[in-house]
Parts: structure tokens; sequence; C-alpha cells
């Protein structure tokens, strides 16, 4: 039978806390984003315009709470960890984790603003889940390969490189959620919240908004398989060698 002995330092309790916390929030999260592209899309489609008006204002109302703070929370307990992971492995080497840092910010901030520019004008072709695949496959990889690039020293472990790569597809899918779905959806509430109560007709630019908070949402719902592949790699999957 074995004994149960809990860790007593802070350093592995925090630790433990943020891997928890960022599992939690995960799974609350990407599941949002699944309900969203397999079910909420769909049904929404097949109600007629007074149900949909009536249901799509509270549900969307409540969902979307719950996701835009879960994603917020995923990434920022992620990116303490990952932090911490740096911080020790660079120092060990006699190195500074300034660099990693900065590229991981700077990499996957660009990547999000040129996926951003490519669906902003919500083009019709993008409506093909293969050509958004490919689209997201080329920044993605880019991007990947950058930072991998910029962060090759010879101290940075395969935990550095694959979290620093999925999380770096996080902290893009994060900028989706605050950047562009909550931005338009919140808009899309109220409106077809008076329309449904007052009979105030739907602004001219609301389809296009609801189009570019579709591509997204279904963008971001692609990215969770890299990003899971990465992040489960960290720990399991030796992929990237000094």
């Amino acid at each position: 039978m074995h004994s149960i002995s809990l860790p007593h330092d802070i350093p592995t309790n925090f630790l433990m806390a943020l891997r928890w916390i960022h599992f939690l929030a995960g799974i609350t999260w990407i599941g949002l984003l699944y309900f969203f592209n397999l079910v909420g899309f769909r049904l929404m489609k097949e109600l007629d315009p007074a149900a949909r008006g009536k249901v799509m204002p509270a549900l969307m109302a409540r969902a979307m709470w719950w996701f835009r703070w879960s994603a917020l929370v995923t990434v920022l307990a992620g990116l303490a960890y990952w932090g911490q992971i740096v911080s020790a492995e660079a120092h060990a080497a006699g190195e500074g984790s300034g660099r990693a840092t900065a590229s991981f910010f700077l990499i996957w901030t660009i990547a999000w603003a040129a996926l951003y520019a490519i669906l902003l004008p919500g083009k019709k072709w993008l409506e093909s889940p293969w050509v958004l695949t490919t689209v997201y496959v080329v920044v993605i990889g880019v991007a990947a390969y950058l930072f991998e690039r910029l962060n090759s020293h010879g101290w940075e472990t395969n935990s550095v490189i694959s979290i620093g790569i999925g999380g770096g597809i996080g902290w893009l899918m994060l900028l989706n959620v605050w950047g562009v779905v909550w931005r338009i959806q919140k808009r899309l509430i109220l409106w077809t919240k008076a329309n449904a109560e007052n009979g105030t007709p739907m602004p001219e630019k609301a389809p296009r908004m609801a189009r570019i908070s579709f591509l997204t949402a279904r963008a971001s719902a692609i990215l969770t398989i890299p990003m899971l592949f990465f992040m489960g790699a960290s720990s399991h999957y030796p992929m990237f060698r000094s």
C-alpha cells in the first residue's frame, strides 16, 4: 500500500495549481468552442427568425461570458507555467529568458494580425474548411518555424519549444476570442434582442459581422488540433532536440 505524502514546498504546489487551473479553464473554453461549431451555429440557422430572436440573445450572452473568461484564465495560467519553465532552464544554462518571451509575443501576435486581415472582409471562398485550413497551416507553420529558429541556442528544451508553439497558437486564439468574436457577438446580441422585442431593424452590416465571427470561430476550432498536439508533445513526444 502506498503512503500519501503531498509536497509542502511552495513552488511545487504553485506549479501544480497553475496546471490544474489551466486544464479546468481549457476544458471549458475548448468545450464551448466545439459546441458553437458543431451544434450552436447549425441550430441557429434552423430556427425561424422569431425563435432565433428569443433564443440567441439569452444563449449567447451566457455562453460568451464563460467562453471569453475561460479563454483568458487558460492562457494566463499557461503563460505563467511556461514562464517558470523558461526561466528555470535559462537560469540553469546561464542564459536570459528575454528572447524566448519576446519572440513568443511578437511572432504570434503578428501571426494573429495577418490572419485577421485575411478574414476581415468575410471572403466567400473561405467558407470552404479546406481552404481555411490551408491558409492557417501556412501562417501557423511560418510562425512556428520562426519561433523555433529564434530559440535554438542549445538550452531550449522540448518543453520550451513545444509549449512555445502550442501556447502561441493558444495566444492567437485568445486574441480571436476578445478581439474578434466577443467584439462582434456583443453587438449582434444587442441588435437581435432589440429586433425581437421592439422590431428594430438589424443594421446592414450585421450579416457581414456575423460571417466574420463565424469564420473566426471555425478557424479557432481548427487551431485546437495543432495546439493540443504541441501541448501534449511538450512532455510526451520529444521532437525538438538541441
